[in-house]
C-alpha cells in the first residue's frame, strides 16, 4: 500500500492544479474563518458578535468542521481531475504494462482519498487550536475534539463520492460538472421532494446530505445552549448512513473498474 501512495505522490508533485487547489483550499478556509472571528459576519450590537464564541473550544470543532464542509470542494475537485486524467492521457494503461492490476490502480487513488481526508482533518485539528487559543482558554482544551472526527467522515464521503463520479464519466469537464450538479441542486431538490412527501427526514440520508448533517450550523447549538434546551437528536444514525455511502461508492467504482473496457 505505501508503495502505492509513493507511486500517486510522484505523480502528483510536480502538477500546478494540485498544488494550486490545495492552496486554495488551505488558504480560503482560513481566510474565510479569520474574516468571521474579525467581525466580517456579526451577530450581536455593539462590539458584541456572538459567532466568536463558536471559536472557542467548546464550538471551534463543530464551527470549523460546517465552513471546512463547503471547501473541500476544492479537493474534491482534485480528487477528479488526478483520476479522469488517467484516463485521458491513458496513464491507466500504462500503469497495467509496469506491472499493476486493477485493483491496485483503484487502491492508489482511494489512498489518495484517505490521505487527504486524514490532512484535511489535521489541517482543520491546527486551525482550531490557533483560533480557540485566540478567542478561548487553552486550558478548556479538547473541548469537544470527538466532534473533529465527523469532519474526516465528511471529507472522506466528498472525496470518495469525487472518485467515483470520476470513474464513471472518466473525463474530468463531464465530471465536474456531475459533481457539481448533483451537490448544488439535485441532491437539494431530492431532499426537500423527500422530506416533504415523508413523514420524516429521510431526504437527510442522501449520500452528501448524510455527512452534512453531521456538521450543522454551530449557531443553532449556541442558541439552544442560550436557551437551556436539551439536543434529543443523535448524530449516530447520519455517522452510520455515511459510512454505508462511502463503502457503497467504494464497491460501485470497483465493479464499474473491473467491468469497463480501458
Amino acid at each position: 500500500m505505501q508503495s502505492l501512495l509513493t507511486i500517486e505522490w510522484l505523480k502528483l508533485k510536480r502538477y500546478r492544479t494540485f498544488w494550486i487547489l490545495i492552496g486554495c483550499f488551505t488558504f480560503l478556509l482560513a481566510a474565510w474563518n479569520y474574516g468571521i472571528s474579525g467581525g466580517m459576519l456579526k451577530i450581536g450590537a455593539g462590539d458584541v458578535n456572538i459567532l466568536n464564541q463558536a471559536y472557542t473550544f467548546s464550538q471551534v470543532w463543530e464551527n470549523l468542521g460546517f465552513w471546512t464542509s463547503f471547501f473541500v470542494i476544492f479537493l474534491s475537485i482534485l480528487i477528479i481531475i488526478i483520476t479522469t486524467n488517467e484516463y485521458q492521457f491513458r496513464t491507466n494503461r500504462q500503469n497495467i504494462i509496469d506491472g499493476w492490476s486493477r485493483t491496485q490502480f483503484y487502491h492508489a487513488k482511494w489512498l489518495v482519498v484517505v490521505t487527504l481526508s486524514i490532512l484535511t482533518t489535521l489541517y482543520v485539528f491546527i486551525l482550531g487550536i490557533i483560533f480557540a487559543a485566540s478567542y478561548g482558554s487553552i486550558s478548556e482544551f479538547p473541548g469537544n475534539i470527538e466532534k473533529l472526527f465527523y469532519t474526516f467522515v465528511t471529507a472522506l464521503n466528498y472525496f470518495g463520492f469525487s472518485l467515483l463520479v470520476a470513474v464513471l464519466f472518466k473525463r474530468s469537464g463531464i465530471s465536474i460538472g456531475i459533481f457539481f450538479l448533483y451537490n448544488m441542486i439535485i441532491e437539494t431538490l431530492l431532499k426537500n421532494l423527500i422530506n416533504w412527501k415523508l413523514d420524516f427526514k429521510a431526504g437527510n440520508y442522501l449520500p452528501l446530505q448524510a455527512s452534512d448533517e453531521l456538521l450543522p450550523f454551530p449557531l443553532m447549538d449556541m442558541a439552544k445552549a442560550m436557551l437551556n434546551m436539551k439536543d434529543s437528536s443523535s448524530m449516530l444514525p447520519y455517522l452510520i448512513v455515511s459510512f454505508v455511502w462511502i463503502c457503497s461508492y467504494y464497491l460501485i467504482g470497483r465493479r464499474i473498474l473491473m467491468r469497463s473496457d480501458w
